[in-house]
């Protein structure tokens, strides 16, 4: 039998470092509908949710006919947000994919590459993807640390592993999509924030904290989420070579 697999797409009005960037304009689209429409090109997802927490939001989402649910604005987060969204729906699903709502270049391919890997390891509770990228000084990089079995032990916003007696070539960039069983959702959502969450704000830690089990696919490409205004800039310039705006932009002319 065919899974049903839902995406679910949390955003929010008054994000911190760069407010209202659901709305700003990257070559003539919101980029929230950016990130809607990329989502729609998954050969893999049967539905496609925007989870928002503000009326400007929810009304850009249906001017664009995008479907989209309110939900509350007092989430820390946007995996609390879309275990909110789930919890409300009538109908149930195999898997839920939370897509960030701040990656106007996500590739579709990414989303399905992640459910494939789902699929194939069904009993683990997150999938979480990274790509390999050079070490940074940049915080708003989240990094993964894992074991030999590809379980994600600990995330970071830090430079992990620590070079101390050996240089790092590549760091594992944790990529904004993330497969979750929807009962492991639900228990995320009904568990208390934990204090390794508050240190690093980085939500997963809440599950590696309850016990979840999580596993890392690597991928291979350039995706990064507009946290800054100098990713708002990168995004309006890597917009108008991409080939996958080529293909929904149409439906806007």
């Amino acid at each position: 039998m065919k899974k049903k697999i839902l995406a679910l797409i949390p955003t929010r009005l008054n994000s911190k470092r760069l407010p209202a960037k659901a709305l700003l304009p990257i070559n003539g689209l919101p980029l929230i509908i950016h990130v809607y429409n990329r989502s729609l090109l998954s050969k893999k997802l049967n539905k496609v949710i925007i989870c928002c927490d503000d009326k400007k939001i929810f009304d850009i989402c249906k001017k664009y006919d995008a479907n989209v649910m309110m939900t509350s604005k007092s989430h820390l987060n946007g995996t609390d947000r879309i275990c909110e969204a789930y919890s409300k729906l009538k109908t149930k699903y195999d898997l839920v994919v939370d897509i960030q709502g701040d990656e106007p270049l996500i590739d579709p391919n990414h989303i399905d590459r992640v459910i494939n890997y789902h699929l194939k390891n069904i009993h683990t509770d997150i999938i979480l993807p990274h790509l390999n990228v050079r070490p940074s000084n940049n915080s708003n990089i989240v990094k993964l640390v894992t074991n030999k079995n590809d379980e994600v032990v600990y995330i970071s916003r830090a430079n992990l592993p620590f070079e101390f007696n050996k240089k790092n070539m590549f760091l594992k960039k944790h990529l904004s999509i993330i497969s979750f069983q929807p009962n492991s959702l639900l228990k995320f959502g009904k568990s208390k924030i934990s204090q390794l969450e508050l240190i690093e704000d980085i939500e997963l830690l809440r599950a590696i904290n309850i016990g979840l089990k999580i596993k890392t696919i690597n991928l291979n490409g350039d995706s990064f989420s507009v946290d800054v205004i100098d990713d708002y800039k990168k995004a309006q310039k890597k917009i108008k070579r991409d080939k996958y705006f080529k293909i929904y932009k149409q439906k806007y002319n």
